[in-house]
Parts: C-alpha cells; structure tokens; sequence
C-alpha cells in the first residue's frame, strides 16, 4: 500500500506574472520577483534569483513564442517557472570564453539545487529550485565566468 499526503499552498505562497515576449520584460521580471521576494522576507535570495529569472526570461524571448508566464512558489524551497509556447527545449552547454551563448543555463544550474523543464499544454515550462535554508550562501555565490 502506498499513501501520499498531498500539501495544498495558499494563495500567499504563489505569486504569477504574464509578461509580453519582449527584451523590456527582463527588466519587469527582475523588478516584480525582487519585490516578491522582499515581501516573503526572501532578501538574502534576490540577487541570485534576479539572475535566474533574467535568465530563463531571456531564453523565453529568444527561443520560444508567445506570451512568457513567470511564476513563484514559495514553499520547502523557492520554485521559479517560466512557461512559454515555443517548442525548443534549453540545453546547457559549455561556452568558450569568447561565446555568449550557452553559458546562461550553466550558472542557473550552479545557483540552483536542481532545475529542468517540461512539456505543458501549448508549450514548456523551464524551472529552477532553489534551496531555503541555506539563503545567505546562494546570496554571495559568484557569478561563473
């Protein structure tokens, strides 16, 4: 027998923005999530989760379609998610030292515990975790060059 206690999150726990597939909305999305974050008393994580937003968003605009859904759980861990209809899938790669591309994904994976992607109906959904407890390491880790 197997028995699953399932947890349902208020509503105080989520937080989701529709954003427009448009460069200006990095900027939006860094704004909205470090005000997210302030108000969940989640300081010491927002200037590593500004990069992981601007990143997954980034992506979204590049290689994918449509309207972008940023979204926010916060919970045994800070959830972020990014849904956009495009049916091109992020692949981290390591980057030479003269290339842009490819180095996004890498830094979310080292600012994350676990992160990865998958179909949803009318397109993807890219996500990242990132660990609670240990909130004043992942605000001072170095950014990877």
């Amino acid at each position: 027998m197997l028995l699953v206690r399932i947890r349902t999150l208020n509503a105080t726990q989520i937080a989701s923005w529709e954003l427009p597939p448009e460069p200006t909305a990095v900027h939006t999305a860094r704004h909205l999530t470090a005000r997210q974050l302030s108000d969940w008393g989640l300081e010491p994580l927002v200037p590593t989760t500004e990069l992981v937003v601007s990143e997954l968003v980034t992506n979204a605009i590049r290689h994918g379609a449509g309207p972008i859904r940023l979204r926010l759980i916060h919970h045994q861990v800070l959830t972020c998610e990014v849904f956009d209809s495009g049916g091109s899938y992020p692949r981290p790669r390591h980057a030479c030292t003269v290339a842009e591309h490819g180095r996004g994904l890498m830094m979310v994976a080292q600012l994350s515990s676990r992160w990865g992607f998958r179909s949803a109906t009318g397109g993807k959904l890219v996500w990242v975790d990132q660990d609670l407890s240990s909130t004043a390491s992942h605000a001072h880790a170095p950014v990877p060059h």
